[in-house]
């Protein structure tokens, strides 16, 4: 289920963002003038950049780098020296600059519906849900106000029943709960949409932040930011209150699993019935929880974290009424935060982005509301955005490069020599049975029954994530449709779904320097090319080896070649788990475990891309351009889609939360295991990146 505050702040968090270690309480806000905040012109919408006369950027390579010491310097060395991070973003490269034009477009696309005077529908919506963001008077005035009714029933709720009550209606509005609930296809019926649940009732970004040393700093700047949001909520005693919910949420972190036990397919597929959950989980109101969310139809539910949901449940039941209705209180402003007067946006900035994501300045509001929109309208927005800026040459040619992609694939499957005829029966059939999406859904959702007020930020942002929990809550036990992608076309990504087998690329991604239809082959194969390899891949990493060609979550493969991909993937992760993103702080390691899915799909696009490039060549040679082989220019092309430059601060964060490897490891960890590489830039032993051949890993 989507929720717009949270989808909000998720990608101010990856765009930057800090706060002040002490910070003084918030003033009362200044008396606000009666007109609305003057919406800035939107900037001239540009087109896609080029990069060079050929797709690759020579100019922004180190030359006195040598390739094999690092090939990420080596290919984007000085166009990272000269890069300078907004104040306002996290990072910034080629994935940032795409997202950056997607958002100019989508600004452009909505103010031009916000101008409208006569707008209906759609229009409408966009248009009110836009002005309610950009009129910062208004929000100013009403300052807490718009808290009073949801924090009224936070205080009336005197029992753990209620307040699981609360929890599970805060699917529909603000707040969190111990569990998550969504509705999605089960992962053995594909198919058929069956109620999920997993742990939740955390704050922090992760478990470690609470249980590992090196957080310390972060875990005492949580408490303080808990206890300042509290007091400027009007919430009594926030000093103790704060205290009590980080000590609460502490004992649910020991409880929980880790990000990396989280990915295990096969491990988180527990389905139960009703009667089971509650045997499983006992301590907890479910059925309270169940009803409040409108889920009463669920007969049955999928459980991922099962051995964490009792002891979790425990330390709900064990926690004291007034420390769980202060823990309500939390979220519930934590989340409505960046919808609120400016104290309440400030201070959730300073703590969200500054100080866990090291961002030194806040986005402009008027970006903010872009974001805003998007997230709560993106689908009607979409429909324009790909009118303009998606042509079907561009899908024609995606569609060839993703044909390529496959036919690669299979030739590589033939040659392996680690697998088993009778395995490779089976990958043949699930890569035959692949599907892919390419631009945009054909799905057209109704919106006519979401209410956007000019008027009420605050009750937008509710309205707007009921209208989406409906939605979700609304597939319960109806077929899966194919159709829905859950991401508009102007979203800057790319996914694989393992219970659909298929694999989508939005509009907004098929453009420079992933896509240009207008560049050297070689590196459209090696950017974009690598990148459909990747989402095949992810098919055949140590999770999508679990589902068959038809989505059923499923053992395919013979026992020895099960323990022949393990002991690669192993050693691949064991490479990774080396890497330190961060000069000069030996305790910031990527997470090989939590990782290894992207890098396997890295590794693997990237093989695929170039067996790829070398077919459609048809047994001519390649030209040589600028002095480089083709070869070398598809190694190039993948480089340079990764050309990015992080804050420390983003790193850290990065290293235990995200499944992506930092960006310089998606070039230098995935080459040094590719023997074209080692030939097309005359590696050396001597060299910093090379591997012994027998110690290359060697899974797809």
């Amino acid at each position: 289920m989507k929720k717009l505050w949270p989808v909000l702040t998720a990608v101010l968090l990856t765009a930057g963002v800090a706060p002040a270690a002490e910070p003084a309480p918030a003033p009362a806000p200044a008396p606000a003038a009666d007109t609305a905040t003057a919406i800035p012109p939107a900037p001239s919408v540009i087109p896609a950049p080029r990069f060079g006369t050929w797709g690759f950027d020579t100019a922004g390579m180190d030359r006195a780098a040598e390739a094999g010491d690092s090939f990420h310097r080596f290919a984007n060395g000085k166009a990272i020296d000269e890069m300078v991070i907004p104040a306002d973003r996290t990072s910034w490269g080629a994935f940032t600059a795409l997202s950056k034009l997607s958002e100019e477009r989508v600004r452009a696309i909505i103010e031009e519906m916000a101008a409208k005077g006569d707008a209906t529908g759609d229009e409408a919506r966009i248009g009110a849900y836009y002005r309610a963001f950009m009129d910062e008077a208004r929000v100013e005035r009403l300052d807490a106000a718009p808290l009073a009714g949801d924090l009224a029933a936070i205080r009336a709720a005197s029992t753990h029943a209620e307040l699981a009550a609360l929890q599970g209606a805060s699917n529909a509005g603000f707040g969190r709960s111990f569990f998550n609930a969504f509705v999605n296809e089960d992962f053995k019926r594909p198919g058929v949409n069956v109620l999920h649940l997993s742990q939740s009732g955390l704050g922090l970004p992760d478990r470690d932040y609470y249980l590992d040393a090196k957080f310390a700093e972060k875990k005492a700047a949580y408490q303080s930011y808990a206890a300042d949001l509290l007091r400027m909520a009007g919430w009594p005693e926030p000093e103790a209150r704060a205290a009590d919910i980080v000590a609460l949420e502490t004992k649910v972190a020991e409880a929980s699993w880790t990000r990396a036990e989280s990915r295990e397919r096969d491990k988180t597929y527990n389905p139960v019935t009703r009667e089971e959950l509650r045997t499983l989980a006992p301590a907890y109101p479910w059925e309270a929880f169940l009803a409040s969310a409108g889920l009463q139809a669920a007969d049955r539910a999928v459980v991922s974290q099962n051995t964490a949901f009792p002891k979790i449940a425990e330390v709900y039941a064990a926690a004291p009424v007034p420390t769980l209705q202060a823990w309500q209180a939390f979220q519930l402003v934590d989340q409505a935060a960046p919808v609120l007067s400016k104290r309440f946006v400030d201070r959730h900035f300073e703590f969200r982005q500054k100080t866990l994501a090291g961002t030194p300045e806040q986005r402009p509001r008027v970006e903010r509301a872009v974001l805003a929109t998007n997230a709560a309208l993106g689908e009607p927005l979409g429909r324009v955005y790909v009118s303009r800026y998606f042509t079907p040459e561009s899908k024609a040619k995606m569609e060839a490069l993703v044909a390529d992609l496959k036919r690669a694939l299979a030739a590589r499957i033939d040659r392996l020599e680690w697998m088993s005829p009778e395995t490779k029966r089976q990958a043949q059939d699930k890569l035959g049975k692949f599907e892919v999406n390419i631009g945009y859904s054909p799905l057209v959702r109704d919106y006519s029954g979401l209410v956007a007020d000019a008027g009420d930020l605050y009750g937008n942002t509710e309205r707007s994530a009921a209208f989406e929990w409906a939605w979700n809550t609304g597939r319960l036990g109806r077929p899966a449709d194919p159709h829905d992608w859950g991401r508009p076309p102007q979203t800057v990504n790319a996914w694989y779904r393992a219970t659909h087998n298929d694999i989508t690329f939005p509009a907004a991604i098929l453009q420079p320097p992933f896509f240009d239809p207008d560049a050297d082959p070689a590196v459209n194969y090696g950017a974009i090319g690598g990148v459909i390899g990747h989402e095949i891949s992810h098919g055949f990493d140590d999770q999508g080896r679990k589902v068959d060609g038809d989505g059923v979550l499923r053992d395919w493969w013979t026992e020895q070649d099960a323990a022949r991909f393990k002991a690669q993937a192993d050693r691949l992760g064991a490479q990774y788990g080396a890497y330190q993103p961060v000069p000069g702080d030996p305790a910031v390691k990527v997470n090989g475990q939590l990782t290894m899915g992207e890098n396997i799909g890295d590794l693997g696009g990237l093989l695929m891309a170039l067996e790829a490039y070398r077919l459609s060549l048809d047994g001519k040679p390649a030209p040589v351009i600028d002095g480089f082989t083709g070869e070398q220019r598809v190694f190039l092309g993948w480089a340079q889609a990764w050309r990015t430059k992080a804050r420390d601060e983003f790193l850290r964060q990065m290293v235990v939360t995200n499944p992506h490897s930092p960006p310089q490891f998606r070039v230098d960890g995935v080459v040094r295991n590719i023997d074209a590489w080692y030939d097309a830039f005359g590696v050396e032993p001597d060299d910093a990146l090379y591997l012994p051949p027998e110690e290359r890993v060697r899974i797809w």
